[in-house]
């Protein structure tokens, strides 16, 4: 391997550490996943995640405001350092959506840059801090979390015109 690519795989892990850091907790007043113009374009030199499509699923989430609803309704974080209840349960979700089965498929998305970019995010919660955060729920906050799906859901629909129902 040249100097050249050997350089650039150091700078990568750099940057991807720097962003992992535990220290850093510049904006932690917000959630972490914050992307709204997202672009997907086709070059010679870009990086690519197999998780494509998540960007789009996100500006989905986020024109519905699941992720303000989630943040509003489930309480179960006292702070938000560095991150609030829509990362971790949009973190899981996502999780699943880019082809990941447990909790530790978690750290593969945490590695993956373009992913980190594809949603905004400086960094997102690693498999430990997921399980904790999953361990906080009880039977009523599992029950506030369906409704607010539910609610979300019943937006979408009610966003149908007439006739979509009209179809069985």
């Amino acid at each position: 391997m040249n100097a050249k690519i050997r350089n650039r795989i150091a700078r990568h892990k750099r940057r991807l550490m720097q962003r992992l850091d535990r220290s850093n907790a510049g904006g932690c007043q917000q959630p972490a996943m914050t992307a709204t113009n997202i672009h997907y374009d086709i070059a010679d030199r870009i990086r690519a995640t197999p998780a494509g499509g998540i960007a789009a699923m996100h500006l989905l989430v986020q024109q519905l405001g699941l992720d303000k609803a989630l943040n509003h309704y489930l309480q179960l974080l006292k702070f938000h350092l560095p991150y609030h209840e829509s990362d971790h349960v949009l973190n899981i979700a996502y999780n699943l959506l880019a082809g990941g089965t447990c909790l530790e498929h978690l750290e593969l998305r945490r590695s993956d840059e373009a992913y980190l970019d594809a949603l905004g995010a400086c960094r997102i919660p690693d498999p430990t801090t997921a399980g904790d955060f999953c361990r906080r729920f009880d039977a009523a906050d599992i029950f506030l979390l369906q409704e607010i799906f539910s609610g979300t859901r019943l937006k979408v629909w009610r966003q149908q015109p007439a006739s979509f129902f009209e179809e069985a």
